[in-house]
Parts: structure tokens; sequence; C-alpha cells
């Protein structure tokens, strides 16, 4: 964390309640609050002697035509903390997921923290404890990071930046640009469940809904998907931006047309709901746990199967495929029986959501 310590630093040395511009300032209490909160939390033998550097090893690496990925992602969440999950648990499922989607098995992430002075230490161990749950959970470590304390109103209350690594096996190639005209279409789950979740959370509509966060680690899924259907095209998570933003990326890469079925999204009651009274559309609406894939037709019933038998998969659901026609373009079929285009959004229906 930017500050050499002793291999097993002693705990419960932070006394302070929340934090101020001395911890940040490269001191004791800079120490202190490092060692206690995130140390404390994160310890893993990766971590080793606590350096300033990880260093890693891992025989996957080894493997003739293994890949590296690495990937870095920034989370700005308001509130910090919502029904399902937190800002920390964003953070990692998020990075893993960014690994998952495009065949790499997660092995270390990284974890910085900007920390506004006067956050409250409880908060911080609390973000700390999930982040810990959330990497045991997808079978990875946080082995580095950082903290920077910056003054009252300079921030608001806690960013979190995460970067990860994985690796590729040999013979993988998961990419948009693989997918093919006559390829199937499959969501994991329902659609729009964090978008809602967090809307709820800010309390600014006074809506009262039940719907937590779909936050959730999908390399696990990825790994089942990948031994069902060994020719899986390519899969995005449908994060900020929502279905909607991750199937456009998809056709525009590929060059072909998706057409979806309105009738086969899965979507709770709840979300319609939230949508319908405020104006919003849940194509758009983002997720933390929802990926879509593409997969050959002939591949598609083994690939739904896999996910459905997976935890994170059990509400999979076929809803459409790519096409030859209208390139670049989603087009969904309405519940009317007529054509819409679903186009890439256009600004942010909710800023802030991840």
């Amino acid at each position: 964390m930017n500050v050499i310590t002793p291999a097993n630093p002693p705990a419960g040395r932070l006394r302070a309640e929340r934090v101020t511009l001395a911890h940040g300032g490269g001191g004791k209490a800079m120490r202190d609050l490092i060692e206690d909160v995130f140390v404390a939390a994160f310890r893993n033998p990766e971590m080793g002697e606590m350096e300033d550097q990880a260093r890693l090893t891992s025989a996957a690496f080894a493997e003739p035509g293994a890949q590296l990925a690495f990937t870095t992602d920034s989370f700005v969440v308001d509130p910090v903390e919502f029904p399902g999950g937190d800002i920390g648990t964003i953070a990692v499922c998020g990075t893993v997921n960014d690994l998952a989607v495009g065949g790499a098995r997660p092995l270390w992430l990284s974890a910085s923290f900007i920390i506004e002075e006067g956050v409250e230490v409880a908060l911080l161990r609390r973000i700390a404890a999930s982040m810990r749950r959330a990497a045991e959970e997808a079978g990875t470590a946080i082995v580095t990071g950082d903290t920077k304390v910056v003054g009252k109103g300079s921030a608001d209350k806690l960013f979190v930046t995460t970067a990860g690594v994985g690796v590729i096996p040999p013979g993988r190639s998961l990419a948009a640009s693989r997918i093919r005209a006559g390829d199937v279409a499959i969501v994991n789950g329902v659609l729009g469940d964090h978008g809602a979740a967090i809307l709820a959370a800010r309390g600014d509509m006074a809506l009262t809904t039940d719907i937590p966060s779909d936050c959730r680690s999908l390399n696990g899924l990825m790994e089942a998907v990948i031994a069902a259907a060994p020719n899986l095209r390519a899969a995005r998570d449908a994060t900020r931006g929502g279905l909607a933003s991750a199937l456009n990326e998809m056709a525009e890469a590929a060059g072909v047309g998706i057409e979806i079925e309105e009738t086969a999204l899965p979507l709770r009651d709840e979300v319609k709901g939230v949508c319908e009274i405020l104006g919003l559309d849940p194509l758009y609406l983002a997720n933390e746990g929802t990926l879509v894939l593409f997969v050959p037709a002939a591949e598609s019933q083994a690939a739904l199967a896999a996910m459905q038998g997976h935890p994170a998969g059990r509400e999979a659901k076929i809803i459409g495929r790519a096409v030859e026609g209208h390139s670049g373009t989603v087009v969904m079929q309405t519940l009317f029986g007529g054509q819409r285009i679903v186009d890439m959004l256009v600004g942010e229906q909710l800023p802030r959501i991840c």
C-alpha cells in the first residue's frame, strides 16, 4: 500500500473514528489506517512483506500460448452502500467480470482508495470486509493498492480504483468481432436490478422497493459455459448503458445485425414499474452481475443449460440472434408485433451508477 510495513503488523492501532488529513500524510496515522483497515482485511500470501509492489508468480503463465489479461476501472457509485452490495463489492466484481467476459481466469487485483476527510472508519472497515469476501468468492486476491485522503468537499466519501490481472488459457479467443449471423444471444439473468436498486437507495424519488443489486462475479459462470460450448464467440457484461449498449457495441464490432425479442427479456415486475413511473427504459439500466453472450446455434442449448445449472445463471434466457441484415444495428421485436431500433444510450440515465 505504498508503505513498507512489518510482515505481521499488530492490529488495533487505529483509534480514530473518522478519517482526517493526517491519515493521508505519509506518517504514523497513515500507516495505522492502512494496516488496521486494509491490510488486516486483505492479508494473503501474495502480499508478501508489503513492499511497494506485489511480486507474483503463477504456473498458468508458463503454459505455451497463454495470454496475460489486464484491466482497470474506477468506481464512484452513490450511495456507497446499497441493498445487495456496496462500492467495494462492485469494485471487485466489476474488475473480475471485465476479465472473465474475455475468457480470462482472474488471479490478482489491486485496490486504490480516494477517501474524503471525515469519512467514518467503520464504513471503511465494512467496505474492506466486503471486498475481501467478494475476492474470496471469485477465487482471486487483492495483493497491492494505495490510499489517498482529500479535504472535506473534494470528493464524495469514497472512490475506489481497481485493476485486475488474469490468464487466458491457450486456444481460448473471445471477441465481439467473432460473432456471425445465426449465432444465438443469451443473458444469464434479470435485467436492470442494479440500476433500480441504486435509484431506490438514493431516496430522491420516494420509491419503496426491495430490489437488491445483482452485483456478483461471473468468472465461474463463464468457465461453465466455455466447457459446455467451446465455440463461444463473445461475451459482454451489461454494466453502464445496460443491455442495449452492450449489444450495440457487439453488433458494430462484428458487422452484423442483432434482433432481440421483447417477450424474451427477463425483467422483474418491480423494475418494470420503476421504469414506467420514471419514464426509463430497462434496456439501458445498469447491471453488475449480468452478461450477454453469443454462441453458435448448434451449441446454444448446451450453453443455456450450463448457465441455468450455475447459481449466477439460474434465470438465463435466449433473447435473440445475430442476423445478416441491418449491419451494426440492434432491432427489437416488440410486444405488439412491430419493430423498433434499440440505439446506443445517449447521455446518462442515472449518473454515478457504479
